[in-house]
């Protein structure tokens, strides 16, 4: 079955337009990797400050390759902090633009069981 990758942000009210002004203009970009699943970008309704990052994959060696192919690329080679796949690339005059988020957890899950809806 399928891996999950959800990428834990922490985004303080002020920034939490910007981060996903970000997301939304980098749509399309992880689509068509292969193996990709699924994407959602998921906003805090009440009791925290952390986005929700979800990415589901074919398996470990595909978000591997994406993690050290396009999305390495696409934000200049960083590491393991900042917004990754927030649309952190260069802008203009080739300056980086301020990190959306505080801060980054990535947390790795197997699907073991999983259910859609009665047709």
């Amino acid at each position: 079955m399928s891996i999950v990758k959800i990428n834990v942000l922490t985004v303080p009210a002020e920034q939490r337009e910007v981060l996903e002004q970000r997301f939304a203009s980098r749509a399309g970009a992880v689509e068509g990797s292969d193996g990709f699943e699924w994407f959602e970008l998921l906003r805090p309704v009440e009791g925290t400050d952390q986005y929700l990052v979800y990415t589901r994959w074919r398996s470990e060696e595909d978000f591997q390759a994406w993690m050290n192919g396009s999305m390495k690329a696409a934000h200049g080679g960083g590491g393991a902090g900042g917004d990754k796949g927030a649309g952190e690339g260069a802008g203009e005059g080739g300056e980086r633009p301020r990190p959306a988020a505080s801060g980054s957890t990535l947390w790795s899950f197997e699907v073991v069981q999983q259910a859609s809806p009665k047709s």
